[in-house]
């Protein structure tokens, strides 16, 4: 095994990384027998995990052989493909790690979804989208593939190297996927991949021919009329020029629902792959159950009487999550608990922003004189900071029994309205209603916020911490108060408690910051 440990250092790091000659084999992982339905007849299933290579998809090989046979350094500036994802994708990335090549242009279908023309922008390349069949045959003049191959031809500095048309292309198989299979599991006894341009299957199954003669060779197509992405139907190899009918010994057919459905089922089991992957698995299912129905399925066993099966696991799942959702249905997945909560509450918190009463006491209060409240703690005033604003929440029965001095009324919770943390509806509901109120504020709420620094207050300090995050969102500076009025009566209670000490003679108090050590004049004064 070259590099066992998986290591690679230097000025060459990443090529030695993407390079298959100077890294581990790929993963072959058996399946778990709880998704292998012939364990029992003696069939082991593996899956070759082409995704685990560092551009996590089947196409790097081909990609890696094209380009390092259709690249001439000092002349190429520009490598131009049509491809649906995976495979430019792959050469973007090796076009920079082995020729410093960043000018890679997509050119695809229209119909390809927005989550792989996002992947594909995140990955630098230059689209360019044409209408039409979404898989064009390569000789269509209209199509897409005849395009990139044009501009190719126009300027020497621009390379297309033609996945559709170019012998390199399965040739990548031949020289790394088929020898590290074969090393991995010289028991092999049958090959299931996928027809796209059928370059893989070309490729692997020209490689066991000669290697292992004995191992049957299965191809997966597209169902008629359906489609899975990568694969083509039947019909649409038909002008594919690679030799790949004498690269098969059976071809099956899949559809999009058993791909998805068993792609699903792989990766909740651990093996992270995409669509294409359950595609191949499934029509190695329905090759085996076949075999076993007309009683043939022993005669592909190897010396210890166990068929031996490999298929390609080709990509990851992530991009095609929405077509998962849409081919699948909702009963594939578990529902989402308070799903209505996804709508609301949808802006950012900051502890920041909350604030221990003491501490928002003093940011938000001034004294009048501070050294009044050690001469005359009676008569001392406190009043809010300049361009200050103090908004109470708590309804006006409440307010009018104790509020904090300078604040305004804006009635919005109730006593008993239970901590929208704890009840979904509740934040539901709140922030529902402080959206409409604040993205539209009345002329007087518009005076308390123009400008100013806000407080807000409630009962227990939650709904105005909500209403914290919505001001916030609209650009003004809000706090709130942790605990609410709550953490304020405790210091309240601390206070009244601590006025006259029961073993004073005089009920002459003494001034506050000695009442209350650990609070400023000013908290001490407010409460």
């Amino acid at each position: 095994m070259s590099n066992p440990l998986n290591v690679y250092k230097g000025p060459d790091s990443v090529r030695s990384y993407f390079h298959p000659e100077s890294s581990p084999p790929l993963p072959l992982v058996e399946i778990p027998d709880r998704l292998n339905p012939y364990r029992g007849d003696g069939v082991r299933i593996y899956a070759k995990m082409m995704s685990m290579h560092p551009a996590n998809n089947v196409k790097s090989m081909p990609a890696l052989n094209l380009l390092e046979n259709g690249v001439e350094k000092g002349k190429t500036k520009t490598v131009i493909e049509y491809s649906s994802g995976s495979t430019v994708i792959s050469m973007s990335l090796i076009a920079r790690v082995f020729y410093n090549l960043a000018d890679v242009r997509a050119y695809l279908s229209n119909k390809t979804s927005p989550a792989k023309l996002r992947m594909m922008q995140f990955f630098g390349l230059d689209i360019t989208l044409f209408g039409g069949p979404s898989q064009p045959e390569p000789h269509d003049e209209r199509g897409g593939i005849r395009a990139a191959e044009r501009e190719a031809m126009e300027d020497d500095s621009k390379i297309n190297p033609n996945q559709y048309n170019n012998d390199d292309n399965w040739k990548s198989h031949i020289r790394w996927t088929g020898p590290q299979i074969l090393r991995q599991l010289p028991e092999i006894n049958v090959l299931c991949a996928g027809m796209g341009t059928s370059g893989t299957m070309t490729g692997l199954g020209t490689y066991f021919k000669k290697a292992k003669p004995t191992v049957f060779r299965v191809g997966v197509c597209t169902a008629p009329g359906d489609r899975v992405p990568g694969p083509r139907s039947h019909a649409l190899l038909a002008p594919v020029q690679f030799p790949w009918k004498s690269s098969v010994d059976h071809l099956e057919e899949v559809g999009s629902h058993d791909s998805f459905a068993l792609s699903l089922s792989l990766c909740r089991e651990g093996l992270v792959c995409g669509p294409s992957s359950g595609f191949n698995l499934k029509g190695l299912y329905k090759f085996i159950a076949r075999r076993k129905a007309d009683g043939s399925l022993a005669e592909l066993a190897g010396e210890n009487g166990e068929v031996h099966c490999v298929f390609l696991s080709c990509d990851l799942p992530y991009q095609y999550m929405s077509e998962y959702f849409e081919r699948l249905g909702a009963e594939y997945f578990p529902m989402i608990q308070n799903e209505h909560l996804a709508k609301v509450d949808i802006y950012r918190y900051d502890d920041e922003w909350e604030k221990e009463p003491a501490a928002a006491l003093d940011l938000f209060f001034t004294q009048d004189d501070i050294l009044a409240d050690a001469l005359f703690p009676v008569t001392s005033k406190v009043k809010p900071q300049p361009q200050t604003s103090i908004i109470d929440f708590r309804q006006p029965l409440d307010f009018h029994d104790f509020h904090l001095p300078g604040s305004v009324n804006v009635p919005f919770v109730h006593e008993d309205t239970p901590s929208p943390f704890s009840e979904p509806r509740v934040l539901e509901s709140l922030w529902e209603r402080l959206e409409e109120t604040f993205k539209a504020p009345s002329t007087e709420l518009r005076e308390l916020f123009q400008g100013r620094r806000i407080l807000l207050l409630c009962y227990d300090g939650d709904s105005a911490r909500v209403a914290t995050s919505v001001l916030r969102a609209k650009g003004h500076e809000a706090h709130s108060i942790k605990g609410g009025f709550r953490a304020l009566r405790k210091l309240r209670g601390r206070a009244d408690g601590e006025f006259y000490a029961k073993d004073k003679p005089s009920a002459e108090p003494e001034p506050i910051a000695a009442r209350l050590p650990g609070l400023s004049p000013v908290a001490a004064q407010v409460v």
